[in-house]
């Protein structure tokens, strides 16, 4: 499960040892969009010590590195440097097909039977040009080692040619095509960042939206962030309480041969109920 995904960039190590503090679900050490063109080979060469030192910081959970995108000079050097490394996903930005993926999932699989682990390594896929849109659903279905995928709003608004606005309305088709597709291939899929970080409103309000349509975290650009993420795509007391009801109403009726009850004015049947049993299943700790 990632309900928060956070960046820092690679040539600030000391941003990176920070990780620990901010309990995201996934930390990403950003080699791309983060650290400028003429420092990308200098973080590159220390990254291994910027990995360890996150480590050694107490960093727990999901640690990623962010490469560059497919069509770069950097992007194989990158994943060399990277799956060196003791990573649990390497992110690569701008995917629009599945072969783009391939070399990232040689090295995967290199890693994999030099060094087996109890968590296996993955890819996150970045969906956020047009064509990755339009593709989504065999990177999706077709990527080998694809865990997650990510859509990517601000890049696929610039290349399309259209104008962000604060309601998304010109990015609602391929935020929900993204998802949807995330889904039908059971990858998990994280909703678009909101570069408005002082604005904690606005953040709640697309976090919202982005659970509704059926995301399970967001990417975040600040670490104040984090908390907003893990509220947001976590169930609430009061949605865990009636999950708990249900979930005992219906248990309660199956046992009597009834597959359809009246609960609390609602009709309730099988999907509702798999969508209690997944709010039970969430974890509580935000």
């Amino acid at each position: 499960m990632i309900r928060s995904l956070l960046y820092a960039p690679a040539n600030r190590p000391e941003l990176v040892a920070k990780f620990p503090r901010f309990r995201a679900d996934c930390c990403v050490i950003d080699l791309e969009d983060g650290t400028p063109e003429a420092e990308k080979a200098s973080a590159r060469g220390m990254l291994q010590a910027t990995v360890q030192q996150a480590r050694a910081a107490g960093f727990a959970g999901l640690l990623a590195v962010r490469v560059n995108l497919p069509a770069s000079p950097h992007y194989l050097a990158d994943l060399e440097a990277a799956f060196a490394c003791d990573i649990d996903a390497v992110v690569i930005p701008k995917l629009e097909s599945p072969d783009q993926a391939f070399p990232a999932g040689h090295w995967l699989q290199r890693r994999e039977a030099e060094a087996p682990r109890a968590r296996p390594r993955m890819i996150i896929g970045g969906i956020e040009s047009v064509r990755g849109v339009l593709n989504a659903v065999r990177i999706c279905d077709d990527t080998p080692h694809l865990g997650a995928v990510y859509f990517g709003a601000e890049d696929f608004a610039a290349d399309i040619g259209g104008r962000r606005t604060p309601g998304g309305d010109e990015v609602a088709t391929a935020r929900a095509w993204v998802v949807m597709a995330a889904r039908a291939a059971d990858r998990i899929a994280l909703d678009q960042v909101v570069l408005d970080i002082r604005d904690d409103a606005l953040f709640r309000q697309d976090a919202a939206r982005g659970r509704d349509l059926g995301y399970q975290g967001k990417m975040c650009v600040a670490p104040g962030q984090v908390r907003l993420a893990n509220e947001a795509f976590s169930p609430t007391p009061q949605e865990r309480a009636y999950a708990t009801r249900l979930v005992r109403a219906y248990e309660e009726a199956t046992a009597r041969g009834v597959g359809t009850i009246d609960f609390e004015g609602r009709m309730v049947d099988g999907p509702l109920l798999k969508h209690s049993l997944s709010v039970l299943a969430a974890p509580e700790d935000v």
